[in-house]
């Protein structure tokens, strides 16, 4: 089996040990064949792979060549339905805003009634040029990441303006070897849709399937938008030159899809009083000298009864995670924020001053809730 063979070419990196995409290979494995159900050589080379895992320190390093998403690509045309139904590649959705386009984004709005929308894939550069270059028959010009959430805000953004009639797919595709195809997955929609599940037919990419359209959207969206295939092209006068083309074919304005109820946007604030967390509270240094940081934890008392050592804020939060120091969110979030911050100064050089946590801030002056030093007067 192909996957086989790139899941023990992983094992042998050491690279990759470490590394968030080996570690969610094996996660994604476990959880599609649980019980120690599926094939027996691939249940005998994850345990084997497993044993290599070391604690992670690096969601992604970036490698010309990603070892385990090819073995999950190959997993998945080997096994098709057996994993199918696996978030390999889950992503945040983006709540709805009023105005067009809906679904913010990297994109960037010219005009309004124009029938053009102009999508250059991974190619910031080109979508800045294009746009700098575009003529009255571009209405947004964009960038697209992903086969999945990335498609569905293209099209509802898109089926937000009755105006657009074409889409100009052009501009580089994501690395194969990351296993993304959005513009080859947008151009195998445009021509042959989706299934029942809402997988893309005909689509190679990753995880082309789409979960937040209506399968009505799908097709409106095939039936009044032309998508044009330029996928590699870089050169912006063909790009301006194709969105001409098509405005001399414009055929007016679309039926538009029925809007979904817009979600209304929250105003950010701060707690009126605050909510110390039960489990304790942290403080955080910078030892340049070893060059560590170190994260203390005290109860509520002042008794310090955890000392956490470590190069990255990820080596400190997961284990005060693991070891229950924590059990408030609000907690959690000021947590990786201040470590994220004490990491750079570690990198850097830059001077640390643990900040106050915001709901602190929020009822006390600075002077009074001053960290560092401070913090470990107090404490003692």
């Amino acid at each position: 089996m192909e996957a086989l063979t790139y899941l023990h070419e992983a094992a042998g990196l050491e690279k990759c040990w470490a590394c968030g995409c080996f570690q969610q290979l094996i996660q994604t494995l476990e959880q599609a064949f649980p019980n120690g159900e599926g094939p027996g050589e691939l249940r005998e080379a994850v345990e084997q792979a497993k044993s290599f895992l070391v604690q992670q320190r690096y969601d992604c390093l970036g490698c010309e060549v990603c070892i385990p998403p090819l073995a999950l690509n190959a997993l998945t045309r080997a096994l098709g339905e057996a994993v199918s139904e696996l978030e390999v590649c889950p992503t945040e959705q983006v709540a709805e805003r009023r105005g067009w386009p809906p679904l913010p984004g990297a994109c960037r709005v010219l005009r309004y009634r124009a029938p053009v929308a102009v999508c250059t894939l991974t190619g910031e550069d080109l979508a800045a040029a294009v746009a700098r270059a575009s003529g009255p028959e571009i209405a947004l010009v964009g960038t697209l990441h992903t086969e999945n959430l990335g498609i569905e805000r293209l099209i509802r953004n898109v089926l937000a303006n009755p105006h657009v009639r074409f889409v100009i797919v052009c501009g580089p595709d994501s690395r194969q070897a990351v296993g993304h195809y959005p513009g080859e997955s947008l151009v195998a929609l445009a021509r042959r849709g989706i299934d029942s599940k809402g997988l893309i037919l005909g689509a190679q990419g990753r995880r082309p399937v789409l979960k937040n359209l209506s399968p009505e959207a799908v097709a409106i969206f095939r039936e009044v938008v032309e998508v044009i295939d330029l996928v590699g092209e870089t050169e912006v006068a063909k790009i301006a030159a194709a969105a001409e083309w098509c405005a001399g074919r414009n055929p007016g304005p679309a039926r538009s899809l029925a809007a979904a109820p817009l979600v209304t946007s929250i105003p950010g604030y701060l707690p009126h009083r605050m909510t110390p967390d039960p489990a304790g509270f942290f403080v955080i240094y910078v030892d340049r000298d070893r060059d560590l940081l170190t994260l203390e934890h005290y109860l509520n008392g002042g008794v310090l009864d955890a000392v956490i050592e470590g190069r990255t804020a990820a080596e400190l939060y997961i284990p005060a995670i693991d070891r229950g120091l924590l059990s408030r969110l609000d907690h959690a979030a000021y947590l990786g924020r201040e470590l994220a911050r004490a990491e750079e100064s570690l990198r850097s050089g830059a001077p640390f001053v643990q900040d106050a946590a915001p709901e602190l801030a929020a009822a006390f002056t600075p002077a009074v809730v001053s960290c560092g030093p401070v913090c470990r007067e107090a404490a003692a």
